[in-house]
């Protein structure tokens, strides 16, 4: 959902907002006001700091980052209660999940800023500001999600998932995961790493911008950071020599290649744990 026309005035003023940031105070009401619209814009997802392209690439849309960095700038630390818990920060944490239609487990938290889908599911789990969570996607136990990442619908984050957050510089790209994946317990994805549709990505594996992507069948690499649309695949490593012996480097290997639309066997979510009893 690319930003329209009717954010160009907002954006106009985030810009200009920082521009002169160094004057910043939390006392100027005018900009609190705004910097919290476009937030607001986040937080329902109105608005999305980045998404993918038809082209297959992704668009970034800086404003918004500009709008977060600014957001910490004109917030001042506090205590926030809720229930029995206390923490001490700038960002309020997200409430009213019912209305949202976001089954949320004690122990999940998301930050103001952070949008999820209806019927997303919570577990014990965090979600940063700035990230998008797509429709009946679960984040599962431990697992985070970065600032600024953008995960698709029909998502499994498995058990302890990473997934890395960025805020500067405001044009990077941060970590795109399509829609009807799982990703294995305990993998990493980060440094503007992205995920294709359908992708099954194995336990344990780690991807960032550096990471080779390999075809098994074939050998070739197809890339560094990317795993194609509709796959399987899973940590690896591949031999280098260097100057005190060989050594092998960590990769993703591509196993196996899906039907668009087809459903991996691993990639069944758990319908009795994401079932949250919200009527829409």
């Amino acid at each position: 959902m690319p930003t329209d026309s009717s954010h160009d005035a907002l954006k106009a003023r985030i810009e200009e907002l920082w521009a002169g940031r160094d004057g910043l105070s939390h006392d100027d009401t005018e900009a609190v006001a705004t910097i919290h619209a476009a937030i607001d814009l986040l937080d329902t997802g109105a608005a999305r700091v980045a998404e993918p392209d038809t082209a297959g690439g992704v668009v970034v849309n800086e404003w918004l980052k500009l709008a977060i960095l600014l957001l910490f700038r004109v917030s001042q630390m506090e205590t926030i209660e809720m229930g029995p818990f206390e923490f001490a920060d700038k960002i309020p944490l997200k409430t009213d999940w019912i209305a949202r239609q976001v089954r949320v487990v004690p122990g999940a938290q998301a930050r103001w800023g952070s949008y999820q889908g209806p019927g997303v599911v919570m577990m014990p789990s965090y979600t940063n500001i700035g990230a998008y969570v797509g429709d009946n996607t679960m984040v599962d136990t431990w697992a985070t999600v970065g600032s600024c990442a953008q995960i698709g619908r029909n998502v499994h984050l498995s058990g302890g998932v990473g997934i890395g957050g960025v805020l500067e510089p405001a044009n990077a790209v941060p970590v795109v995961i399509g829609d009807d994946c799982l990703i294995g317990s305990r993998c990493i994805v980060a440094e503007g790493a992205r995920v294709g549709d359908g992708v099954v990505l194995g336990a344990g594996a780690v991807l960032t911008a550096s990471i080779p992507v390999i075809d098994a069948a074939s050998g070739d690499e197809l890339g560094r950071g990317v795993v194609p649309d509709w796959c399987v695949a899973v940590q690896a490593t591949r031999p280098r020599t260097f100057g005190g012996g060989e050594f092998g480097l960590p990769c993703v290997l591509v196993l196996k290649y899906l039907d668009p639309g087809e459903r991996h066997d691993k990639s069944a979510l758990n319908d009795v744990l994401r079932t949250h009893g919200v009527t829409t």
